[in-house]
């Protein structure tokens, strides 16, 4: 199954109704999102990437650890796992997760085209969960929106109500797990308790409380997760980078300074002072725009993109495009851009940023769009040497590859 640019995930629901009436509102549960859906990983692939170094996986048992904790509820692990680690697990009640999957599966990345009525820097990964019958990693909330598609067998989804840090959670377990659950009532006065089967998609706005549990075997889940930094990230993050920025003539004054009653008080005015600084600090759009694209942009595992053993030269992608070699997004690459004047605009990538010109709007544009492009529609825009320079930059940090369409699997 291919999933193109200009396909959604909605079914009859149009991204416009989407966006205005669930987004971070209310729960969707679409069945028959994506008819006829045949997954392209099968368990034995998901528990290979498990047993890699570079890949983020999970265990969880609701009845112990299979090696230590026994008896312990909702035990985790962290892998990267062993084939005697799968033999050693129960028929029931466990659950793996491969974390990102879409960085390492051509097919598993295809997908979040379909998500595309959302801002593509808003995406996080696409993670999947393979369970026998009964596995579950409990009742929980996630801070970030999330689709889940189901693959292949079956998993019943109950959603519970809105959460946040002050709900309790269990204190015998690592997993932040809810200490109860309730399945509430949805609009129609119905629980929202649903079986979901492959090509069924629900979706759920952040800190609405949901418990899943595969109800078959070998019951996958993809899960695509989008980005939300907390609002600490976004201070600590953004202050940084803008601390680099400011000048050592930039300090606390006071030449509107009065006499005091107790010079040891900090008084209202210098409280005032002192958030003017910091307000007058902060107050660069500038530095604050690009901040936020290179942090939404910055890759989930940077050592994942590799640079090239021999450095591209203009000529050399050039001719592997003539002989039939298409350029793509390299998996696990973000590309995002901004306009900040009708003459130029800066293109985000993979945490870099780069300040382009009005010429190079429509290249910028198709690289933010897709993730392989057509050689016939990039001719024209390659023509600049401004757009070669830059292109055999992205292909030199391993942002962008080169792929020959007839070896593909």
């Amino acid at each position: 199954m291919t999933f193109g640019p200009l396909a959604h995930a909605l079914g009859d629901i149009t991204p416009e109704r989407f966006l205005a009436e669930y987004w971070q509102k209310k729960p969707l549960l679409i069945r028959q999102a994506f008819p006829d859906f045949s997954t392209p990983i099968d368990p034995d692939t998901l528990a290979g990437l498990a047993c890699e170094t570079q890949v983020e996986s999970r265990l969880v048992l609701e009845q112990g650890d299979i090696e230590t904790d026994q008896g312990k509820p909702w035990a985790l692990r962290e892998g990267p796992f062993t084939e005697a680690t799968f033999g050693q697990l129960p028929e029931k009640n466990w659950t793996l997760l491969v974390q990102a999957v879409d960085h390492y599966v051509p097919e598993v990345r295809d997908i979040l085209n379909a998500f595309r009525f959302v801002p593509s820097w808003r995406l996080d990964d696409v993670m999947i969960s393979y369970a026998p019958e009964g596995g579950s990693v409990g009742p929980h909330i996630d801070y970030y929106d999330v689709f889940l598609l189901q693959a292949s067998g079956t998993r019943r989804w109950q959603l519970g109500e809105l959460c946040d840090q002050t709900t309790p959670i269990r204190q015998d377990t690592r997993l932040r797990i809810l200490e109860s659950f309730e399945p509430q009532e949805g609009e129609n006065g119905q629980l929202m308790d649903w079986e979901l089967a492959p090509g069924d998609l629900l979706y759920l706005p952040p800190q609405l409380a949901h418990y899943g549990r595969s109800t078959s075997e070998d019951c996958t889940t993809w899960s695509v997760g989008f980005r939300a930094l907390s609002a600490e990230e976004i201070l600590c993050g953004a202050s940084d980078f803008i601390a680099e920025k400011l000048t050592e003539d930039q300090r606390y004054a006071d030449p509107d300074l009065k006499l005091q009653a107790n010079p040891g008080e900090i008084t209202t005015e210098a409280k005032a002072r002192l958030k003017s600084l910091v307000l007058a600090a902060l107050d660069d759009d500038q530095a604050l725009s690009e901040w936020f694209g290179r942090a939404m942009t910055q890759t989930k595992y940077p050592d994942q993109l590799i640079e090239p053993e021999t450095p591209w030269q203009v000529t050399d992608w050039q001719e592997a495009l003539a002989s039939g070699e298409q350029l793509i997004v390299t998996e696990g690459s973000r590309f995002a851009f901004e306009r900040c004047a009708e003459s130029s605009g800066n293109l985000f990538v993979d945490g870099n940023a780069y300040p382009f010109t009005a010429d190079l709007l429509p290249l910028i544009e198709q690289l933010c769009a897709q993730f392989i492009f057509e050689t016939d529609t990039l001719t024209s825009l390659l023509a600049a040497p401004e757009a070669q320079t830059l292109i055999t930059t992205l292909l030199n940090q391993g942002s962008l590859s080169l792929i020959d369409p007839n070896d593909q699997d």
